[in-house]
């Protein structure tokens, strides 16, 4: 089992260690997931309860399942 391990491990160190292309590739693809997550989180996904006290939460988010489950009276 450790063997198998082991080999995998070099197998893949070894080929990012040989990587010419795959270095700048892999910067890139971390570099949008960084802005994917990072960045458009703190745009689109505002922290709507953060300040408001439990029943206010408990309200906002009846609130909203009620709103979703049975829409806006238009079907």
């Amino acid at each position: 089992m450790i063997n198998k391990l082991r080999s995998v491990w070099l197998f893949y160190y070894e080929g990012f260690r040989s990587m010419t292309w795959g270095r700048t590739l892999w910067v890139i693809i971390l570099l949008k997931l960084f802005i994917m997550f990072a960045v458009l989180r703190l745009i689109f996904f505002t922290p709507y309860l953060s300040g408001k006290s439990d029943e206010e939460k408990q309200e906002h988010v009846s609130g909203e399942l009620t709103h979703r489950a049975f829409g806006s009276g238009t079907n």
